[in-house]
């Protein structure tokens, strides 16, 4: 389907309406008017890009704003944003690669945290041995916070049981969760608390709940300088200013987008009946339901979902997507069709 505005909760296709529940703006902050105009004001401060380095001689305030916000948004000691979360995830394996022994990963981690000399972190129903033997070794664990096809925060617990000679660090993508889970949506990096864990490190985009093109990472203040010192971070721009100074600007409506949300995943549960077809969990905006003919029956019913082949397991992804700008008229369409068909 081809649209030609922004796809929020309602989109225009060949002249007829749907209900949308797709996409990744889960707080609906990119069709909020109060955060459009946020933006619309500091693009007329700081124009539509800045195409240079953030090493210039020339320092914009914006992204310290917008950095300082992070941070305490995030509870990390230091964060830099850049230009997306892909960016991100590929700054932080080019920094940590000299510094990495073995790179290992968990399931169906995101296309962007791909290291070609990964290890899968478990091997058929158990842990990878080279996590468990006794030689020194300085490894990486890569991990999406809550992994495709998954409505559920990744259980780290799996790291107490690696052996003490492995000196840790965790890189953690939060793009599907950032906005959403944690206290006002801070995400799950600041509830990370392993010993054996020397550095966690996190990233994400901010094109999903943040609503805005680009992406951050996450970690102490002496990795974050690293981080700034990289030659691939120093030779590529940095993201719009404008939308930095906007997002450093606008907590009051994360804040209050985040507690629309939440109220709206309250009302489903209160209302959806519980069926083994797929799972609902109250505290994330995702149901997963992989169900013969079910997106025909919505569309015959003017509901789009988001449908399509993604690499992570190499398999059809099918999600219905909650958001905060969804009405309970709208929420109770859907919730009716997936009570009443017997799928």
């Amino acid at each position: 389907m081809k649209v030609n505005q922004f796809p929020d909760r309602i989109i225009e296709v060949k002249g007829e309406s749907y209900l949308y529940f797709g996409g990744t703006a889960y707080l609906g902050m990119s069709g909020n008017p109060l955060f459009q105009e946020l933006i619309i004001k500091n693009i007329l401060r700081w124009g539509s890009a800045y195409g240079s380095s953030r090493n210039a001689n020339i320092k914009l305030t914006a992204y310290e704003k917008a950095e300082e916000f992070l941070a305490n948004y995030i509870s990390a000691a230091a964060t830099v944003t850049v230009s997306s979360g892909m960016l991100a995830a590929k700054l932080v394996l080019e920094e940590l690669n000299p510094h990495t022994d073995v790179f290992f990963h968990f399931p169906n981690t995101h296309t962007a945290l791909k290291s070609p000399y990964s290890l899968p972190f478990f091997i058929e129903s158990g842990l990878n041995p080279r996590l468990l033997d006794n030689a020194n070794e300085r490894i990486t664990i890569l991990t999406d916070a809550v992994p495709s096809f998954h409505i559920k925060a990744i259980d780290l617990a799996v790291i107490d049981l690696i052996s003490n000679n492995k000196e840790i660090t965790l890189v953690i993508d939060e793009s599907h969760s950032l906005g959403v889970l944690g206290s006002n949506g801070c995400g799950i990096f600041s509830t990370i608390q392993y010993k054996k864990i020397k550095r966690k490190i996190m990233v994400a985009s901010l094109g999903k709940a943040m609503g805005i093109t680009g992406g951050v990472i996450a970690s102490d203040q002496f990795f974050i300088n690293q981080v700034m010192k990289n030659a691939s971070f120093i030779s590529s721009a940095g993201m719009s200013p404008a939308f930095a100074e906007a997002l450093g600007e606008g907590e009051a409506l994360y804040e209050s987008q985040h507690l629309k949300l939440k109220n709206n995943l309250k009302y489903i549960d209160s209302l959806l009946v519980k069926k083994e077809s797929f799972v609902f969990n109250p505290d994330y905006p995702i149901i997963y339901p992989a169900i013969p003919g079910i997106n025909e029956v919505l569309t015959a019913n003017k509901i789009v979902v988001t449908n399509f082949k993604y690499p992570a397991g190499n398999k059809e992804l099918n999600r219905i997507i909650f958001t905060a700008n969804h009405t309970e008229a709208d929420l109770n369409k859907i919730i009716r069709i997936l009570n009443q068909y017997q799928f």
